[in-house]
């Protein structure tokens, strides 16, 4: 999943939402760098994408892309399923997109002096930008992944992907309504887990 789903499955713990929000930037003894609170984030951030890459209905997905874009629908996926969400936020949280992800910006704003150096460049054009409200609408994922194939080694075509979003937009969606319960429950689950483990 992409930086928006991160911070909903944060379930509004403000420093679970830290380490969720950075856990692809991270590596090495998380608990001599990080407080608990935070190492959990990061953790629970790992298991969603494990529990994502494995679904069936991502796998799904992604079999739509994969003739054209190989092994970058994965990325693509974890993008448009951002997109669905934005779209689709009032029926997830009760706080206005907008409002609640200036909250999420201000919160890593005031955790900066521990954000990993490949984050800090990140975040700084992701709230310049506003990536996690734009992700919402078609130019916003256009943008984003547009700017991602810029970045990859090997030619992606990532900036052709809003074209199969436009094209497979009722399956794209089913599959996230389909997926996103399971993950919101797992999510749920996982991070009592963790939590019971920190005890």
């Amino acid at each position: 999943m992409n930086f928006l789903a991160h911070a909903y499955l944060s379930f509004d713990q403000p420093k679970v939402l830290v380490g969720n929000f950075i856990g692809d930037f991270v590596k090495g003894d998380l608990t001599k760098q990080f407080d608990a609170e935070i190492v959990i984030g990061i953790n629970l951030h790992r298991a969603i994408d494990r529990f994502t890459d494995l679904h069936p209905v991502v796998k799904e997905s992604q079999e739509l892309l994969k003739p054209i874009f190989a092994r970058y629908s994965s990325v693509i996926t974890d993008m448009f399923f951002d997109y669905f969400l934005a779209r689709n936020w009032p029926q997830y949280h009760a706080v206005p997109l907008e409002v609640y992800v200036e909250s999420v910006y201000q919160l890593m704003e005031e955790h900066a002096p521990i954000h990993p150096p490949k984050f800090r460049e990140a975040f700084k054009y992701m709230r310049k930008e506003n990536w996690l409200v734009a992700y919402g609408t078609p130019s916003g994922i256009q943008r984003a992944l547009t700017g991602i194939s810029y970045r990859t080694t090997f030619k992606s075509h990532l900036e052709k992907a809003p074209l199969y979003l436009e094209k497979h937009h009722a399956d794209f969606e089913r599959c996230f309504n389909a997926f996103f319960p399971d993950l919101i429950r797992f999510s749920e689950e996982k991070l009592q887990e963790l939590r019971s483990q920190t005890l």
